[in-house]
C-alpha cells in the first residue's frame, strides 16, 4: 500500500528527475571535449600536426581557441607592414535609364495585336467597315497594304509596303510586326479586310490561352497538290500567332522569302512556319476551339440559323461594307441578349442570397446590382432634384427660373418616358394595356455613385381585355446607371515645354497693359517661368503713318525696357503690325511665320492674369498633332453692380456672386504652331474662293472646321479677368460680333444683382 502511494507521488516528477540527470551527464561529457580541444602543448597531437603541415590555420574546431603560430615563430616579434594609400579613381557613374511607363520596366505586355491585310482598292470600303466594327474593341488595329490610295481614311493606322505582290506584302507585314510590336504584345491576330471578326470573342479566346505556347491557330487547310506535309491556316478566316512562334520564326524569315514559292500568301506563311518552326495549324488548343463560318453570297445574317454561325469568331467572305455592318448588328444583338440573361441571373442570385441577410430582402437595394444611393453627411452635400415637364425645365444654366426643354435634354426626357411605358406594359400585359396621356411631374438628379435617377408622375389610360378604359396616375422610378468607365490613352506630355505668350495690344488696350505687366512680372519674371512674352502692337493705317512722330505705344515700350533692365535675364520682344480689321487668323499668320513648328503658343488678352498654375495646364492640355486647348476664364462682374452700395474688396473670391465662367469668350487659346499651320493649309482653298473667311472666322472656328484635332474646351479656375468695358469691333463677322456682345452683357452682373438694381431704381422713381 505504501509502495503504491510512493509510486503515485514519484510518477509526476519522474520525467523531471530523468531530464535533469541526462542534462548533467551531457554537460560533463561536453566539458571533457572542450578541455581536449584547448590543449595546445601536445606537439605530437595528430590533428595539430596535420594543421601545421597543411597550413590550415583557419580549419580548427568551432570550440577551439587559436593561440597563434607554434614552435619558433611564437618567439619572434610581430613586424607590422605599412600599406601605402592609393586614392581610388573617381569614375563617372553610369546614367540610370528608367522607362517611361511602369509596364515597360516590368515587362508587362498587352494581350492582342490586330493586323488587317487590305489593298488600295478596298481600304476605303471594306477597310473602313472593318475599322468601324473592331477598332473600339481592340487596343491596336493596324492596316497593311501594298500601295496607298490618294485619300486615306481618317482615324486608321495604315502601313504601306510599296508593292502589290501578295507574298512580298505578307513578308513585310511579319517583318514589320517583329520590328515594332513583338515586345509589346503576347498574341497577334491577322485577317483580311473581307473577313468579319467578332472582336470580343477573339479577345476572350486569347485570354484563356497560355502566352508562352508556340501556337498557330485558325482554320486548317491542306496544301494545294498534297505534296507538302502538314496544314496551314486559311487566311480568309483569320489566324492567331503567338509571340513565341514569331520569335522562333524571326531568324529564318529571310530564308522563307528566298526559298519558299507560293501563289497564296497564307500558304507561304504556313510553309514557312512548318519548315522553320515545326508547327502546324490547329483548330483547337487547350480546350478552346477556333470557330469560323463560311458565308454564302448575298446571305442575310438574320436568317442564318446555324449553330456554327452563332458561335463563329470570324465570318468569310464579306462582299461589301453593308453586309459587314449587318453582321456586326446581328452579333451585337446576340451579345446583348446574352448580357441581359447574365444580368437577370445575377439579380436572381442576389435576391436569393439577400433573404439570408440580417435585414432580409431590405438589404437588396433597387435596382439590384447597382450601387446604393449617395448618403449626404451634411446639408451641403444633399443632391438637388431638378423639376421638368415635357416642354420645360425649371433649372437653367444661366440661372433663369424656367427655360425651354431642348436638345439632348429633350431627347433624354422622351427616352425616359418611352422606357417607362415599355416596362409598365411588359409588367401588366396581356391583362392591361397602358397608354400615356401626359407627364404630370418629372424629377431627375445625378447621383455620382450610381447615375441619373428619375421620378415620373404619369397620367395613363388603362384598357382591360374587355375594352373598358379609365384614367389613372402612376408614379415610376427609373435609373440610368453609369456605364463601364474606360481609360482613354493619350500621348505623353510634360510640363517642361516653353510657352510663347502672344499678347495683342490695340489702341483701346493701352490702359490695361500696366496692370498686366505688374501681375506677369510677379508670376513669371520673378519665378523664372519657362515662358516668353511677345507683344503684338496693332496699328491702324493712320496710326502707322504717324509712328515716327507720335507712337501710341511709346509708353508701353518704355515700360518693357524698364522691366528688361530690372530683370537682366528677361527679354520681351515685340512685333508691330498694321491692320484695319485685326482678325485673330490674320495676326496669327504673322506670328506663325516667325516661330518654329514645335512652338507652343498661348494667345492672351491684356485683361488676363497669367500664372504658373494655368501655364502648366496649358502645357498638359495642348498636345502636338492631337489636341488644342481653349480655356473658359472666370470673368468678374462689374464691381459697381456686384457690390452695389458696398465697399469693393481688394481680392475677389471664385464665387457666383463675384463672377461667372464666360462661355461666350474664345479669346484665349493654347496650341502648337504645327497644328495651326496644318489647319491653315486646309483652309487656304476656301480662302481663295472667299477671302472674307479670314475675318469671319476666329482661331476656334478654324480648328473646329479645318482640323482633325480634339478641340478641348473646359473651365479654367486659374485664369481670371477683371471687368472692363470694351466695345466690340463691328468689322468682324456677325457670329463673332454677337458672341462679343453677349460676353459683355453677361459680364455686367448676375440676374439677381441686375434685378435688385432695377428694383431699387423703380422704387426711387416711384418716390
Amino acid at each position: 500500500m505504501r509502495f503504491s502511494m510512493l509510486i503515485g507521488l514519484l510518477r509526476p516528477i519522474g520525467p523531471v528527475v530523468i531530464g535533469i540527470s541526462l542534462g548533467f551527464t551531457l554537460s560533463l561529457l561536453s566539458v571533457g571535449w572542450v578541455e581536449e580541444g584547448c590543449e595546445n602543448n601536445h606537439v605530437g597531437d595528430e590533428a595539430t600536426n596535420l594543421s601545421q603541415e597543411g597550413n590550415l590555420k583557419g580549419a580548427r574546431r568551432p570550440n577551439s581557441i587559436s593561440t597563434g603560430n607554434d614552435g619558433e615563430e611564437d618567439e619572434e616579434d610581430f613586424q607590422p607592414r605599412i600599406i601605402p594609400y592609393k586614392p581610388v579613381k573617381q569614375t563617372q557613374p553610369k546614367k540610370l535609364f528608367r522607362a517611361k511607363y511602369i509596364s515597360t520596366e516590368l515587362g508587362i505586355r498587352e494581350r492582342l495585336f490586330v493586323g488587317v491585310l487590305t489593298s488600295k482598292n478596298t481600304i476605303n470600303t471594306l477597310g473602313v467597315a472593318v475599322n468601324r466594327t473592331i477598332s473600339h474593341h481592340m487596343d491596336n488595329v493596324v492596316f497593311f497594304t501594298g500601295t496607298r490610295s490618294r485619300k486615306t481614311p481618317h482615324g486608321m493606322s495604315v502601313v504601306t509596303h510599296g508593292d502589290e505582290r501578295l507574298i512580298w506584302n505578307m513578308f513585310q507585314t511579319i517583318k514589320y510586326i517583329l520590328e515594332h510590336y513583338i515586345t509589346e504584345y503576347d498574341w497577334f491576330y491577322l485577317a483580311q479586310d473581307d473577313t468579319y471578326t467578332q472582336a470580343d470573342r477573339i479577345k476572350s479566346l486569347v485570354e484563356h490561352l497560355s502566352m508562352d505556347r508556340v501556337l498557330y491557330m485558325g482554320s486548317p487547310e491542306e496544301f494545294i497538290g498534297g505534296e507538302m506535309q502538314g496544314r496551314y491556316c486559311y487566311g480568309g478566316f483569320g489566324y492567331l500567332l503567338s509571340r513565341s512562334l514569331l520569335l522562333k520564326l524571326q531568324p529564318f524569315l529571310e530564308n522563307c522569302r528566298n526559298d519558299i514559292f507560293s501563289a497564296r500568301h497564307d500558304e507561304w506563311l504556313g510553309r514557312c512556319i512548318i519548315d522553320y518552326a515545326d508547327t502546324n495549324c490547329v483548330e483547337e488548343f487547350e480546350g478552346r476551339k477556333y470557330y469560323y463560318y463560311e458565308m454564302g453570297k448575298n446571305s442575310d445574317p438574320s436568317k442564318e440559323d446555324n449553330e456554327q454561325f452563332k458561335n463563329a469568331l470570324t465570318v468569310h467572305p464579306v462582299s461589301d461594307p453593308e453586309q459587314m455592318y449587318r453582321l456586326h448588328k446581328h452579333f451585337a444583338q446576340i451579345e446583348l441578349q446574352e448580357t441581359y440573361k447574365e444580368i437577370e441571373k445575377l439579380q436572381d442570385e442576389i435576391k436569393h442570397v439577400s433573404v439570408m441577410a440580417f435585414e432580409g430582402n431590405r438589404s437588396a437595394l433597387w435596382p439590384i446590382g447597382i450601387n446604393p444611393p449617395f448618403e449626404p453627411k451634411t446639408r451641403f452635400e444633399v443632391l438637388r432634384w431638378d423639376y421638368f415637364t415635357e416642354d420645360q425645365v425649371f433649372t437653367c444654366v444661366d440661372g433663369s427660373p424656367k427655360c425651354e426643354l431642348s436638345g439632348i435634354d429633350k431627347l433624354d426626357v422622351a427616352d425616359v418616358i418611352e422606357t417607362a411605358m415599355g416596362e409598365l406594359n411588359k409588367k401588366y400585359k396581356p391583362v392591361l394595356y397602358l397608354k400615356k396621356q401626359q407627364l404630370i411631374n418629372g424629377y431627375r438628379r445625378f447621383d455620382p455613385t450610381r447615375g441619373m435617377e428619375y421620378t415620373l408622375d404619369l397620367q395613363l389610360e388603362v384598357v382591360n381585355q374587355k375594352g373598358h378604359s379609365r384614367s389613372i396616375t402612376k408614379r415610376v422610378h427609373l435609373v440610368r446607371p453609369l456605364s463601364r468607365i474606360e481609360i482613354i490613352p493619350m500621348p505623353y506630355v510634360t510640363e517642361a515645354t516653353r510657352v510663347h505668350i502672344i499678347l495683342p495690344v490695340t489702341h483701346q488696350d493701352r490702359e490695361h497693359v500696366h496692370q498686366f505687366l505688374e501681375v506677369y512680372a510677379t508670376n513669371a519674371f520673378e519665378t523664372s517661368e519657362n515662358a516668353i512674352l511677345t507683344f503684338l502692337f496693332i496699328y491702324n493705317p493712320i496710326e502707322a503713318q504717324q509712328v515716327n512722330q507720335n507712337d501710341i505705344f511709346a509708353s508701353i515700350k518704355a515700360q518693357i525696357n524698364a522691366y528688361e533692365q530690372r530683370y537682366p535675364t528677361v527679354k520681351v520682344p515685340w512685333i508691330s503690325v498694321k491692320s484695319e480689321s485685326p482678325s485673330q487668323i490674320k495676326l496669327m499668320d504673322i506670328i506663325s511665320k516667325k516661330h518654329p513648328v514645335d512652338t507652343l503658343f498661348f494667345i492672351a488678352t491684356v485683361k488676363t492674369n497669367v500664372n504658373s498654375e494655368f501655364l502648366n495646364r496649358c502645357r498638359m492640355n495642348s498636345i502636338n498633332s492631337w489636341q488644342v486647348f481653349f480655356p473658359i476664364h472666370f470673368q468678374y462682374y462689374n464691381p459697381n453692380i456686384a457690390y452695389h452700395n458696398q465697399p469693393h474688396p481688394n481680392t475677389a473670391d471664385l464665387v457666383k456672386e463675384a463672377g461667372h465662367f464666360d462661355r461666350s469668350s474664345f479669346s484665349e487659346a493654347c496650341f502648337y504652331n504645327v497644328d495651326y499651320m496644318a489647319s491653315r493649309t486646309r483652309m487656304s482653298s476656301d480662302v481663295q474662293e472667299n477671302e472674307e473667311l479670314l475675318e469671319s472666322l476666329d482661331i476656334y472656328d478654324m480648328f473646329v472646321k479645318y482640323s482633325n484635332l480634339h478641340v478641348f474646351r473646359a473651365v479654367e479656375s486659374a485664369l481670371h479677368e477683371k471687368y472692363s468695358y470694351q466695345p466690340c469691333n463691328p468689322r468682324l463677322s456677325e457670329d463673332i460680333y454677337q458672341r462679343c456682345v453677349q460676353s459683355m452683357l453677361d459680364s455686367l452682373g448676375s440676374r439677381s444683382q441686375l434685378a435688385m438694381l432695377l428694383f431699387e431704381q423703380e422704387q426711387a422713381n416711384s418716390t
